[in-house]
């Protein structure tokens, strides 16, 4: 009875469950036998020894690195890997702790890849530098039997004063492109202006009409009544400005203040017409 009860708890520890996702490797008498699984592995008591791996992607956080970039900028840069185990036998067989292995490897790699860049390039082109990590430590790792699926680099943390540097230096940047876009402006509007120039030289009509326009403009602006000869050769004012101010709490003598307006035009125009006589 008692034989019988040692051979089922034998029978029953040698009964392994492999579930989808892991794979048993199998050592018989220090013998690889090779991968197992998934479903019920019979494993021999004394005999086999075994090892459980798990083929689902693991993260791996690679802890913040102290990295001095290509331009002799210091930073902190953490990142994560994404890895799978596709050969569990390589896995075990290969390399005696493939997580630890890979982790190590990860933070050498980084030091080196984004040691080479400069600081523009490690924020600008993260992208480039994920992929150009995955292909490094994928490359590295298939033969322990692990595929790098991703890396992606986390955080880049830099000091305070290098902070201060780097916004000092955008502003200049963006100072600099102010200046050249006003440059340009006024380059454009001074090549505008000499058309301008030309056009109304050879087009005294043109001239008279953009003087009226102007003075129009002016009197508008500064609520005035501008009066003008009618020589078109004559290009200044001819009679000069009459001032034209009427307060909202003298309504009642707007008739009144055009007619002093008025009669102040026609003794201009007099003052003119004798002073042409007497020429």
């Amino acid at each position: 009875m008692a034989v019988a009860i040692i051979i089922l708890i034998i029978l029953a520890s040698s009964i392994k469950v492999v579930r989808e996702y892991e794979r048993v490797v199998v050592f018989r008498l220090g013998r690889l036998i090779g991968g197992k699984g998934p479903g019920v592995v019979i494993i021999l008591p004394l005999i086999d020894r075994f090892r459980k791996i798990d083929l689902r992607v693991l993260t791996l956080d690679i802890p913040k690195q102290r990295i001095i970039t290509k331009d002799n900028v210091t930073v902190d840069v953490d990142a994560v890997v994404y890895f799978r185990v596709n050969d569990a036998n390589q896995a075990v067989v290969k390399v005696q702790d493939y997580i630890l292995a890979t982790s190590l490897l990860s933070q050498t790699t980084l030091r080196d890849v984004l040691g080479q860049v400069e600081f523009d390039e490690l924020l600008t082109k993260r992208e480039e530098l994920n992929k150009r990590l995955q292909a490094i430590l994928d490359e590295v790792t298939e033969p322990w039997g692990v595929k790098v699926s991703a890396v992606s680099i986390k955080d880049v943390a830099i000091a305070v004063e290098m902070q201060r540097a780097i916004a000092k230096q955008a502003e200049a940047e963006r100072e600099k492109r102010s200046r050249i876009i006003m440059a340009e402006g006024e380059l454009i509007a001074s090549e505008k202006m000499s058309q301008a120039a030309e056009y109304y030289t050879k087009n005294m009509a043109a001239m008279r009409l953009r003087e009226l326009q102007t003075w129009a403009e002016i009197a508008r602006e500064k609520n005035m009544i501008v009066v003008t000869g009618g020589d078109s050769g004559n290009l200044g004012p001819l009679l000069g400005i009459v001032k034209e101010k009427i307060q909202s709490s003298e309504k009642q003598d707007t008739d009144k203040t055009r007619l002093l307006i008025r009669d102040e035009i026609r003794d201009l125009f007099e003052a003119k017409k004798e002073k042409k006589e007497t020429k």
